[in-house]
């Protein structure tokens, strides 16, 4: 199985009209709703171009595949904040530690939200996000 398969949940998420494709628009008008921030039209454009191999103004799931491993390089900070957020010992983050730790930075939510925020990012469905899913969150 080919390894970009692990990102396709959170790809087909991204890909508003189900084209197999994502373009900055649907990054532009997606990202927040999947990572809870904003992207103005030019940082969706620049991520779009920087990715784009074919030239085809669009993102194919290998180019996807790129941005999410490249990751700008933010590897070693990425995993200090999967260490903060994993607070349970388990090497996961589960609803609980995602809730304490956003609690800590002034972002009061539900469990049900922390939930709904793990699901997006959950790709093998087992409820809980291990390095890989909480980087592609991260990364995006």
């Amino acid at each position: 199985m080919p390894q970009f398969s692990r990102y396709q949940r959170v790809f087909n998420s991204i890909d508003s009209d189900g084209d197999g494709k994502v373009s900055s628009q649907d990054l532009l008008t997606r990202f927040a709703a999947v990572t809870g921030e904003e992207l103005t039209e030019e940082e969706a454009a620049a991520v779009v171009a920087a990715y784009d191999s074919d030239d085809d103004g669009l993102l194919e799931i290998a180019e996807f595949e790129r941005l999410v491993e490249d990751g700008d390089g933010e590897g070693k900070e990425i995993k200090e904040a999967f260490k903060m957020y994993e607070m349970e010992g388990l090497g996961v983050i589960t609803a609980v530690s995602l809730r304490r730790m956003l609690s800590q930075l002034g972002q009061s939510r539900s469990i049900g939200d922390c939930n709904r925020m793990i699901a997006k990012f959950d790709v093998n469905g087992d409820g809980v996000l291990c390095f890989d899913e909480f980087r592609i969150m991260m990364l995006l």
